[in-house]
């Protein structure tokens, strides 16, 4: 068993003004069929924040369906963090085994209002959440990253495809395509909650491409990359 496919889907835009960004999540199928998404967008209705405007296009379930992938068909949903524009469909998926770093799901059931969106996930019996610690591989070819900084326990995925080779999915531990770029220089932003920690989560997902001759990262919000990139039912193999 290992990734046979990987889709890309932008499932709302955010804009600030004249700055227009994309909102992403992903699907893995796998070679035996297994199908693993990688966050799921907004929640219906979503409020926007202070200067905000949010445009819902097609959302995770119009992509899905353009798949034939049906809701009870998502086997593993990986919670990369659960920022209400990465976790607002998750409930949706009753079928599935939810992944999460154990540090990340402490800091939210901490409470603060950054998490308040989300926290009927934890009180959600049909939410089954898997806890790991560190780097980890859930699948062969399959492996999340601990990027901590923009979220404490934060997760980027590391995708082994047949054709592409090794796939990148930063998320927000670096959003922004910034090269040439290093940790030091890199800008730090306002959703970001520990500035050394995602300088350090920055220079290890550097490294990590670099040792694993990674084919394309892919940045979580990077408007002028999302315009070039493969968009499903296209997908990367």
């Amino acid at each position: 068993m290992t990734p046979r496919r990987l889709y890309l889907m932008r499932v709302a835009t955010i804009r600030y003004g004249a700055q227009e960004v994309p909102v992403p999540c992903y699907l893995v199928e796998m070679s035996d069929g297994t199908n693993v998404l990688i966050d799921s967008g907004y929640p219906d209705n979503p409020v926007p924040g202070p200067g905000m405007e949010i445009t819902i296009g097609r959302d995770v379930h119009a992509y899905l369906a353009d798949l034939d992938i049906a809701p009870e068909d998502i086997d593993i949903v990986i919670c990369t963090h659960l920022d209400v524009d990465h976790a607002g469909q998750h409930a949706a998926f009753t079928n599935a085994e939810f992944i999460v770093q154990r540090q990340h799901l402490d800091a939210v059931r901490s409470g603060g209002e950054r998490f308040a969106p989300v926290m009927a996930l934890l009180d959600n019996p049909a939410i089954r959440f898997c806890q790991i610690d560190g780097d980890t591989e859930v699948l062969p070819g399959l492996k999340l990253i601990e990027s901590s900084g923009h979220v404490p326990g934060h997760q980027s995925v590391l995708v082994r495809l047949p054709e592409t080779g090794p796939v990148l999915l930063a998320i927000d531990a670096m959003p922004f395509d910034m090269t040439p770029f290093t940790p030091e220089d890199r800008p730090i932003h306002v959703f970001d909650m520990d500035e050394a920690t995602t300088r350090a989560s920055t220079r290890k997902l550097l490294e990590l491409a670099q040792c694993e001759k990674v084919s394309l990262i892919v940045y979580g919000h990077d408007i002028d990359q999302w315009r070039q990139l493969r968009i499903a039912p296209s997908s990367y193999e």
